[in-house]
Formats: structure tokens, sequence, C-alpha cells
């Protein structure tokens, strides 16, 4: 059994009870600066080998998988120390927050045979993972368009000083959510376009940078996709639109795959149209915190498909190219809402040379 470590406290909250509830892992340390929050998750979890000191994870040979859930500045820096001590990685996303660190972190993983997988949680949710088997199955055909989006009331942000600050964007902190599932299906994205606003609601608490979002992505193949991100107004009652939602628009049929709802829909080739939804069991599996606030059950199924890989040897995805590709993507959506023009994703990775 393999045995994982846990950086960051915080997020890493969901990981402490994926790991613990796993069969394929062992739990064997976890690790924040802030000794009060190490003390408060191994009270929760009845788990006490934590650590304020990053070095005692990275020395302990016992240790397999480090999983890093720091801020996106620290990504870097924390990759790179796991795997210079010998440590398989996952990393929450986004994956890092300068491309300008890419080309080293890609070379680290070759050179010492070390596994990173980026944490993508939304992939691993029961309606996604339902979706993309019926995709590859041939239920629907082939993909002609897909839609995604994330819309959500988070007004609340607003009250949070570090939500005003210049650093914070909404386009890096929900819509890489969507983002991803739209490189899931379509990988080959060349060009992206968008605009963006500050709603009265984000004008009126101070926010800098754009809660209101639609992009359009065109791919190599001239397939095109769509993405949007409203964070500041109310949303409709879930049962007429989720929060999060992907949908897939094929040759012979169509599917579209809830988040929060545990909802999935799908007309196949055969014309027949169903709506599943599933019930308490799996609810709990997923959600096991209150008000549906942290995700430990995909967080345990990402942790036990990476073990798998490690074990017998198969690539995870999102890999690190992967996480890496989808920092590019965001970039170049980020640089469309500042010049107001389409960008090209091979200019944002030729300027760092990947």
């Amino acid at each position: 059994m393999l045995k994982i470590a846990i950086l960051g406290l915080g997020e890493g909250r969901s990981t402490m009870s994926a790991a613990i509830e796993s069969s394929k892992l062992e739990l064997v340390k976890i690790c924040d600066r802030n000794e009060e929050l190490c003390k408060q998750r191994a009270k929760e979890f009845d788990f006490y080998s934590y650590t304020t000191n990053y070095e005692d994870l990275l020395n302990d040979s016992s240790i397999d998988i480090i999983a890093i859930y720091t801020p996106d500045h620290l990504h870097a820096q924390h990759v790179k120390q796991a795997l210079l001590s010998g440590k398989h990685v996952v990393c929450t996303k986004p994956f890092i927050d300068d491309l300008s660190d890419a080309k080293e972190l890609l070379e680290l993983s070759k050179s010492t045979g070390k596994k990173v997988f980026i944490g993508q949680s939304s992939r691993f949710f029961e309606p996604a993972k339902r979706q993309r088997a019926d995709y590859e199955a041939g239920l629907i055909g082939d993909l002609i368009t897909i839609e995604a989006q994330y819309h959500a009331d988070h007004r609340w942000f607003l009250k949070k000083e570090w939500s005003l600050l210049q650093s914070f964007k909404w386009l890096y902190g929900g819509l890489s959510h969507p983002v991803d599932f739209i490189r899931w299906y379509l990988p080959n994205i060349q060009e992206v376009m968008g605009y963006g606003m500050i709603s009265s609601n984000g004008q009126n608490a101070g926010l800098k940078n754009e809660d209101t979002m639609h992009f359009i992505f065109k791919a190599t193949d001239g397939r095109i996709a769509r993405v949007s991100g409203v964070y500041t107004s109310p949303t409709q009652p879930a049962q007429r639109d989720s929060g999060m939602s992907t949908i897939l628009r094929a040759t012979e049929g169509a599917s579209q795959a809830d988040y929060h709802e545990l909802r999935y829909a799908v007309t196949d080739r055969t014309g027949e149209e169903k709506v599943i939804t599933w019930g308490d069991s799996t609810i709990k599996y997923y959600f096991r915190f209150e008000g549906q606030s942290h995700h430990g059950g995909e967080y345990q199924n990402y942790l036990e498909y990476f073990t798998d890989s490690i074990e017998q040897g198969f690539e995870a995805y999102p890999n690190m190219e992967e996480g890496i590709g989808t920092v590019a993507l965001l970039q170049a959506m980020d640089k469309s809402l500042q010049t107001g023009m389409p960008v090209k994703i091979a200019d944002i990775l030729n300027e760092y040379g990947l």
C-alpha cells in the first residue's frame, strides 16, 4: 500500500478524508504552517501525525506521494522540492501560476521518473464520470461541440478582503473547472476569444477584475466550444439550472452532466432520453462535510486512480503537460479579456519556450 502525506490542510481536509477512507493508500503525515489548523484537523480525524515543517515530509523516506494544497503561487516550489526528494506528486489546480516554471518542472519529472498528477477534481464526480464513459462508448456519436459553465451566487465572497485584491481573478478561481472540461474533450484548442465585465454588484463592492465572462474556443480541427462564468448574481433554482454544467452535442445524441445535483441527462443514438440521479449513499460518499463545502468523494476517486497508475505503470490524466496546457489556455483567456482580441495558445506557450 502506497503511503501519502498532505501539505496544506485547508483544501487538504478533503484529501485527509479520502486517504483515511481509502483501502489503497495509507496516510502517514500531514503538514501546515498554521499549527492551530494542524491541531484542528488532528482532532477532527483522530490523526495526530502532524508537522509545521515541510522538510519533515520531504525527508521521510517512507512517503511515496506528497499531495499539495497550498496557495497557487507556492505550487511550483513545493512540487519541485517533492520531486527532488523522490516523491510522486498530486497538486491541486491550477497547477502553477507562472509558466516560466513549467520547463524546469517538466524536465525534473522526466529526470526523477516521478509522476505528477493535477487534482482537477470535477472530472472525478459521478455525473462527469458517467458522461465520459458514455461518450467513450460511442453512445452519442462524434463530438460536434461542447458548452460548459460555472455560475454561482458568490456575493458573499465580496465581504472577504482578499477577493477585492488586484491579484484575485474569478477567471482562475472559478472558470478553471469548466475550462478543464473543454480541454478534456477538445485538447487541441488553438485560439480563444472572450469578453468580460465587472457587474454592478461587483463594482459596488470594489471588485478589481471581471466577475462575468463569456468565451469562445476554436480547436485545430475547426470545432468550437464555449464557456461562461457569472459569480456575483443570484442563480436559478437547482432543478432548472445547475451551478456547473457540461453539455456535449454530438452527431447522434447529446449529454449533460450537472455538478452538485448529482444529475446526468443523455439522449443516446437510439433516441432514448434518460435523466439519471444518484441517491443518498452516493451523495454521502461525495459530500462528507457541511454544506457540500468540500468534495471528499472526488478526491478519493482521483487519489485511487493515481495510485493505480503508479502501481500499474499507466499515465494518469490530467498529468503535468495537461495542467500546464490548461494554465496556458487560462492565460490566453486573460489576455483576450485585456486586449479584446482573439489569442492563440501557441503564442503563450512560445513565450515560455514550451
